[in-house]
């Protein structure tokens, strides 16, 4: 069983509870991170905790913990449930209070929680075979920027994919692709571009996209930040997404139609290992 982090508090996961109040739970008002776990260290822990830090700052929410707190806390969690791969999941919500639309007053302190999932992240039958995506039209809030809990529409649509025989889908707004339901996304042309969205409020501002993209900076890869519209993906060469916990994931397939040779590519190969390897250089 589990031991979890509740403000303050290491306990069992059957013990673990808040309030009913939580904002969290009545409104979706919370933030979260969700930082890799390799060889019982932790990935990206600053660059999780500098978000973490923008999206608290957009939605005016205060934070009682410091970031050495949080760091302390996260080792704690990998210690306690002797995890060496795998991720661990905070969150963080306004707090409990009478249910208003209202914030509460600043004297309301928030609600932390964080709790470990131990699974394979660098082995995975799924970043061997590649995954199939569907699209879907794009009809979240338009603060993708922030790392919200708000993730039903995500999930719902992920969930139907699922059944319908894909692994994930992208969504896309305008005849653009904006991202995948928990990824950022990539196209590959035939001649070695490699074409991802810009940073805005259309797309989560991915700890993964930002290492990846100045590793192939660093490799002088050809790359372009711009919006990539639906019949380009499925002409392109190669495709992928990137995110905390699937790292560098390739696409095979869109809509049933096959991406290049409907297998995962050497870009996609070549760039995943690449991360992984930075990646385990710098775990803390």
């Amino acid at each position: 069983m589990r031991t979890v982090f509740v403000n303050g508090e290491y306990l069992k996961e059957n013990e673990a509870n808040i309030s009913i109040f939580d904002r969290g739970f009545l409104f979706g008002d919370a933030v979260y991170e969700v930082t890799a776990v390799l060889g019982g260290k932790l990935a990206e822990f600053d660059n999780h905790m500098n978000r973490l830090k923008r999206s608290l700052g957009e939605l005016d929410m205060a934070l009682e913990m410091d970031k050495d707190s949080l760091l302390a806390m996260h080792r704690e969690l990998v210690v306690r449930n002797n995890i060496e791969e795998g991720a661990i999941y905070l969150q963080i919500s306004r707090g409990a209070a009478d249910r208003d639309f209202l914030f509460p007053s600043d004297e309301t302190p928030t609600t932390i929680v964080a709790f470990t999932q131990e699974k394979s992240l660098i082995d995975t039958p799924l970043a061997k075979r590649g995954m199939k995506v569907n699209l879907v039209e794009d009809l979240r809030w338009q603060r993708s920027d922030i790392k919200t809990v708000q993730l039903l529409y995500s999930s719902l649509m992920k969930s139907r994919a699922h059944k319908a025989g894909a692994d994930d889908v992208w969504l896309a707004r305008d005849g653009m692709v904006t991202e995948g339901s928990s990824n950022n996304a990539y196209i590959v042309t035939y001649d070695g571009e490699i074409i991802t969205r810009p940073l805005s409020t259309d797309i989560l501002h991915g700890i993964t996209r930002q290492s990846l993209l100045s590793y192939i900076q660093k490799e002088g890869l050809k790359l372009t930040e711009r919006a990539f519209s639906i019949e380009e993906a499925k002409a392109a060469k190669e495709a992928f997404v990137t995110s905390a916990s699937a790292f560098v994931i390739g696409v095979i397939s869109i809509d049933g139609e096959a991406i290049g040779d409907g297998k995962v590519g050497s870009m996609t190969k070549a760039l995943r290992e690449i991360y992984i390897n930075e990646t385990l250089k710098a775990l803390i």
